[in-house]
């Protein structure tokens, strides 16, 4: 038994792409349906899935990146700006119920 799907999408889009699948020698359904198997076959998007470089808060820094953000973390400590870890561990356990 088949089932259908259905997904809309914008013209130009359904055009170019109906125009590159021909261009591979097979159409657009046949390409979905590749794609649906490839994800089930790697249980998961068959590509990366990602913000790129725009946003990534664990992206690794450089060495010169690393020591301007220590130098700038050693002068606000200098100039008394920085929290007692439990103060702010306390804080976030009464902020998000923890």
């Amino acid at each position: 038994m088949a089932s259908t799907i259905q997904v809309r999408v914008d013209d130009d889009l359904k055009h170019d792409s109906d125009r590159l699948f021909k261009n591979l020698g097979t159409d657009t359904t046949t390409a979905i349906r590749m794609f649906l198997k490839k994800a089930v076959a790697s249980n998961g998007f068959p590509f990366d899935v990602t913000l790129g470089d725009a946003y990534n808060p664990i992206k690794p820094l450089t060495e010169d990146e690393f020591m301007s953000k220590l130098q700038r973390s050693r002068e606000h400590a200098a100039q008394g700006k920085y929290r007692d870890a439990d103060d702010v561990i306390s804080d976030m356990r009464g902020k998000y119920g923890l």
